[in-house]
């Protein structure tokens, strides 16, 4: 996903400085798209090959590459959110100017936007087959969500897979309204439907009905607390009053 969104971005700057749309016939255009080259880009899940535009007689420049890194966290965070909210306008106007330097027309965030929606939605429902992911952590969420015109908080079922080159990956995210039993085995069912396998060990928090649903649904795979929970847990008993 990560690759097709920044090719995608890549896209809507060329359309930016050529002042045109692919094809458009206008009294605007400041040059034509002369193919692209590939270019490595280095992330925190591995390194992916992103296509570059040229422009006929002249140069694409752009500024992504430089201001990657200290923008891919806010990246993330906006994938997640165009998973569970849609891909809003508002957001991919935000990371767009924050990884290229430069406000894009709302006619290029929308036409953008139209292109990413379809691009979010196939990355959450991929097939999980042609991996192993030994490792798999998961946790719940809570976001604003915005349905039926008004925002309100829901909880957001989380996997994330370390597959067996080291690799961490997003395994996908299901809306649901409350943390139980029922919901975290309808999560585990979804990614099983889609090809999870190879699962030696998974790390969580302790939360009753998800440590059920893990043994039921996951059966012999290692459960492990999560330390960053038990660390917490440990906070707040070490500050409780002695009774």
């Amino acid at each position: 996903m990560l690759e097709s969104v920044l090719n995608q971005i890549l896209q809507a700057q060329m359309t930016e400085q050529l002042e045109a749309q692919r094809y458009e016939r206008t009294e605007n255009r400041q040059g034509y798209r002369n193919g692209s080259y590939p270019h490595q880009l280095h992330t925190r899940i591995g390194t992916i090959t992103l296509s570059v535009p040229r422009i006929r007689g002249g140069k694409f420049t752009t500024e992504l590459f430089a201001r990657y890194q200290r923008s891919e966290q806010a990246l993330i965070l906006t994938r997640m959110e165009m998973v569970v909210n849609a891909v809003s306008t508002r957001k991919v106007a935000q990371v767009t100017e924050e990884l290229c330097g430069t406000e894009f027309s709302k006619s290029t965030v929308a036409d953008l936007c139209k292109r990413l929606d379809p691009i979010v939605t196939a990355w959450n429902h991929r097939p999980l087959s042609d991996s192993r992911f030994p490792f798999v952590l998961v946790d719940a969420l809570y976001l604003k969500v915005r349905e039926d015109g008004r925002v309100r908080n829901r909880g957001v079922m989380l996997a994330v897979g370390v597959n067996t080159d080291g690799y961490r990956e997003v395994l996908g995210l299901m809306l649901e309204d409350t943390e139980s039993e029922e919901s975290w085995t309808e999560f585990f069912n979804w990614l099983k439907s889609r090809g999870l396998r190879g699962v030696d060990l998974i790390v969580s928090d302790d939360h009753g009905g998800l440590v059920r649903s893990i043994r039921q649904q996951l059966q012999g795979v290692t459960w492990q607390r999560c330390q960053t929970h038990s660390a917490q847990r440990a906070g707040c008993l070490s500050e409780s009053p002695e009774g």
